[in-house]
């Protein structure tokens, strides 16, 4: 997997999508729970939950659908006044994005099994072709080592470097034009 801070990343850059009216700390934070939230399925270990079952890591909640629902109850709780505005559904994209954004960081990473993106209609796992994120412990213990250092350069070259091209860009197509 990614690490949380390269979740985060990925959330906060996509939420400067939005106008300033929307960009307050309550859809930051979402975003990023939103982006984190899929990692929840490790608790299962704990439970006898083997890594490659429907419930295992990597597998419903790092799919699509997964996404989708959790960005539609996002909306639905936090955001229930815009319910009947095109607000709505770019709330609704952007915390499926966020959610959906986990699966597509951890397919790219260097271990694990793959992603079941698409259960639970299908719960095969897939990587990407390409893999360059160095994956990240499990556990914040293994995490404060070389092996978390590794990870952590791995990111910036990787989540670090398209996320703040992404943010630079919103503020460049963003800025006011003058006359």
């Amino acid at each position: 997997m990614a690490s949380v801070f390269g979740h985060a990343l990925t959330a906060y850059a996509l939420g400067t999508s939005f106008n300033k009216q929307l960009r307050t700390k309550k859809l930051w934070i979402l975003g990023i729970v939103c982006s984190i939230i899929p990692d929840a399925d490790v608790a299962g270990f704990k439970f006898g939950i083997a890594y490659e079952d429907f419930w295992g890591h990597r597998g419903f909640t790092h799919s699509f659908v997964f996404a989708l629902i959790l960005g539609i109850l996002i909306t639905v709780i936090f955001y229930y006044k815009t319910l009947n505005t095109k607000t709505a559904v770019f709330l609704i994209l952007y915390f499926s994005l966020c959610t959906a954004s986990h699966g597509i960081l951890d397919a790219m990473t260097s271990g694990g099994l793959g992603i079941a993106f698409f259960s639970p209609f299908d719960d095969t796992r897939y990587f990407f072709p390409s893999r360059p994120i160095q994956v990240s412990p499990i556990g914040a213990s293994k995490f404060f080592s070389i092996w978390g250092i590794k990870v952590l350069l791995s990111e910036l070259i990787w989540i670090g470097i398209p996320s703040g091209i992404y943010i630079l860009a919103m503020h460049l197509f963003k800025r006011p034009k003058s006359s």
